[in-house]
């Protein structure tokens, strides 16, 4: 019976050292790639089988177990004898980059998904956010493998139109029909204009040919901006500024009170920086004092409208304080600052006039404060809103021209005049002066012009303070001119940006580096998974970046010309060699900007070209189209400008996306559409605004007429302007 035993011991020990032999020869067979060692062993031939995963869990543990082991150092210390056993854990090791088709980032669309309106380029923003940050999924297009995504490089062209993707379009005659866009760019007419065009090579031009190798679709993308006033919001700013995280606040309802955005820097800026340009003033129906106006149009020529009187100002440069005359860090730069604010009463259909004006200095202390009796009978005191009553105007004896005589003496060179709203008041006093802060300008609506914020909802959410709490006694002038004045002050202490839209968000740059999540796949210090680390950035523009959104990135590479910004998109993907500036292996987002095709195309803003605080225009080199890079090899060529110009655009996109590591997002984007008839015609509404609102100016005498034609062709083309294009893919 001890035999028999002895003899299955034998035969159990045979058959687990045949298993053992067996499962050593799978995992050298599989360390090797040999693709028959599964068929010897009948594994099967999927990667993802029990031997398979049991084999490298254990070669991994392996090399665990390996790294942790200990190390024997000599402590040099002739005091101790022997050796120390010390114990370290390395860093984590980057893991290799995803081969194509297993765990590799993508971003697809589905032919299936349902599109109710065109991406916009919110969306392209929200995307970014999604993919390196805490933004929302996106609903237009699927996300896979959000983790192994390495990098996202951005890049705005504007200039760049579907039009020139069609299949037979003649880019030789392309801008000859320059003077009439309708020809080029269609409406939106059905939903079908809301999904992406495939981009094949033999349905685009031949020197496009290779956006179809680096793009699966183009997209139609919608810019923000308000048709029915024939508007268009800033596209750079659009896609640079992400909403404003939402905070928790046991408050409900009311007005939320303005929050410093996260990573906010207060600027302090000197009140001559908020005065309001000839152009503003005229948009916003103020009758221009003469020294606003060009040469050709100033005392000659100029005559006040019927009882306006206009201050002692010859010239702007009356205003200037020499700096000597200027103390440091002054928010008033010298000048003498006073805040001004009316009550009205009716003498007529829709007709005002003054009965109360009050004045306040920067030191908060009443200038002026004067009922005054109109020339005119009272038909309503509108008491409810005015604070004025039959009884309190009974006595008084204070005219119109007294007060425009004391304001004439008041208001010198040196003077700025601020308010709220401030047209309506100068209208009723009739008076004219060109130094002109208005609270209503430094704070605009969020939802743009013609909108615009009252004093009441500015001062609960800036300076959380309820004013206008008269009731049925109505306003009070000097309660609402201090008001004025300490949005003003607030206004100068934290810098351009407070109070508008992009205070409104946070700069994109910004977020990335405050709430940029590391994955585990990307390796390096996101050993843990989900551990939540900067993300570094870098802004490539014409000019200086640092002096707008640019400012936010971790890197600002300024340029002057389409090459440089290439040049710049591969060495802040790929980082300097040295790593003195940028760090070796690049930074993790990149947004840039060509503008070569934008000043061929004649879409640059000529207003901002004399701008000290803009990018100041393209070089002079750019309007033959280089965009300063040299043109020896088009000098002979006979194609066209465009032509030409898209040739050296689609050759520079080709080289970025050839130095683009794996697994990179790229996104190229036109930020709008064609903007200048939008812009023709909105100068021309300005213009029949300014002479409109002239006081005494009758209808046949306007050089422009606005009718309800003007007004649908100013929608038309804001329609245009706000249709881009973008494309999207995965390195």
């Amino acid at each position: 019976m001890v035999s028999g035993f002895k003899e299955k011991l034998l035969r159990v020990k045979d058959f687990a050292q045949s298993i053992l032999g067996r499962s050593s020869s799978v995992r050298e067979a599989i360390e090797r790639d040999d693709p028959t060692s599964s068929n010897n062993t009948n594994v099967g031939t999927s990667d993802a089988t029990p031997a398979r995963i049991m084999t490298e869990s254990a070669k991994d543990a392996t090399e665990t177990s390996s790294q942790h082991s200990l190390k024997r150092t000599s402590l040099h210390d002739e005091n101790e004898a022997g050796e120390w056993q010390v114990v370290t854990r390395p860093s984590k090791k980057a893991k290799k980059t995803p081969r194509p088709g297993k765990s590799y980032p993508a971003l697809n669309f589905s032919s299936n998904a349902r599109l109710q309106s065109k991406i916009n380029l919110n969306n392209l923003r929200d995307l970014v956010t999604y993919i390196f940050a805490d933004g929302t999924g996106p609903q237009w297009i699927g996300v896979s493998h959000r983790p192994h995504f390495r990098k996202i490089v951005a890049i705005m062209i504007p200039g760049l139109e579907e039009a020139m993707f069609k299949k037979n379009v003649d880019l030789a005659t392309y801008n000859e029909a320059r003077d009439d866009p309708d020809e080029r760019q269609q409406v939106l007419t059905s939903p079908d204009d809301y999904y992406p065009r495939a981009l094949k090579k033999e349905t685009i031009p031949v020197l496009l040919a290779p956006f179809a190798d680096m793009f699966p679709h183009l997209w139609p993308v919608k810019t923000p901006g308000d048709d029915k006033h024939g508007k268009m919001h800033s596209p750079m700013a659009a896609f640079l500024t992400a909403p404003a995280p939402k905070e928790k606040t046991s408050k409900q309802g009311g007005v939320k009170p303005a929050s410093e955005p996260h990573g906010w820097r207060n600027n302090r800026t000197p009140i001559t920086q908020f005065l309001a340009t000839a152009e503003e003033l005229s948009d916003n129906g103020y009758l221009l004092h003469p020294a606003l106006l060009p040469d050709g149009e100033r005392r000659d020529n100029f005559v006040a409208p019927e009882g306006w009187v206009v201050t002692k100002v010859d010239s702007l440069e009356d205003g200037q304080v020499p700096d000597a005359e200027i103390q440091k860090g002054s928010m008033t730069a010298g000048r003498e600052v006073l805040a001004l604010d009316c009550e009205m009463c009716m003498t007529g259909e829709n007709e005002f006039a003054l009965t109360r004006i009050s004045i306040v200095s920067w030191d908060g202390s009443v200038v002026l404060d004067e009922l005054v009796k109109p020339d005119k009978p009272i038909t309503d005191y509108v008491t409810r809103f005015s604070g004025i009553t039959e009884e309190m105007l009974a006595p008084v004896t204070t005219t119109l021209r007294d007060i425009q005589a004391k304001l004439l003496d008041l208001l010198h060179p040196r003077t700025i005049l601020l308010g709220h709203s401030l047209e309506s008041d100068t209208k009723a006093i009739q008076i004219a002066h060109p130094f002109i802060v208005d609270t209503s300008m430094l704070y605009p609506h969020p939802r743009g012009p013609p909108l615009k914020s009252s004093l009441k909802y500015l001062a609960q959410k800036y300076l959380s303070r309820e004013i206008q709490k008269g009731g049925a006694e109505g306003h009070n002038s000097i309660e609402d001119a201090k008001t004025c004045l300490d949005l003003v002050k607030q206004k100068c202490e934290k810098g351009k940006l407070w109070g508008t839209s992009d205070a409104q968000g946070e700069n994109l740059f910004r977020r990335l580096a405050r709430a940029g999540t590391a994955y585990k796949a990307q390796g390096g210090d996101a050993a843990l998974g989900g551990v939540e680390v900067g993300k570094t950035s870098a802004a490539i523009d014409w000019g200086d970046p640092s002096k707008g959104l640019g400012a936010g990135a971790t890197y600002q590479l300024g340029c002057r010309s389409d090459e440089d910004v290439t040049r710049n998109v591969i060495r802040a993907v790929n980082g300097d060699p040295d790593g003195l500036e940028i760090k070796g292996g690049g930074v993790d987002f990149v947004w840039a900007r060509m503008r070569e095709l934008e000043a061929l195309q004649g879409w640059w803003n000529k207003n901002r070209v004399e701008n000290t605080n803009s990018d100041g225009g393209p070089p002079q080199d750019a309007a033959d189209g280089d965009g300063g890079v040299s043109a020896t090899a088009d000098a002979n060529a006979t194609t066209s400008p465009l032509e030409q110009a898209l040739t050296r655009l689609t050759e520079r996109l080709v080289r970025i996306h050839a130095a683009l590591p794996p697994c990179t997002a790229i996104i190229v984007y036109s930020g709008s559409g064609d903007p200048r008839k939008m812009s023709q015609l909105q100068q021309m509404h300005a213009k029949w605004r300014r002479e409109y609102n002239t006081p005494g100016k009758k209808w046949d005498e306007l050089s422009v007429k606005w009718t309800d034609v003007e007004d649908q062709a100013l929608r038309r083309a804001a329609q245009k302007a706000r249709s881009g294009i973008a494309f999207v893919s995965v390195k």
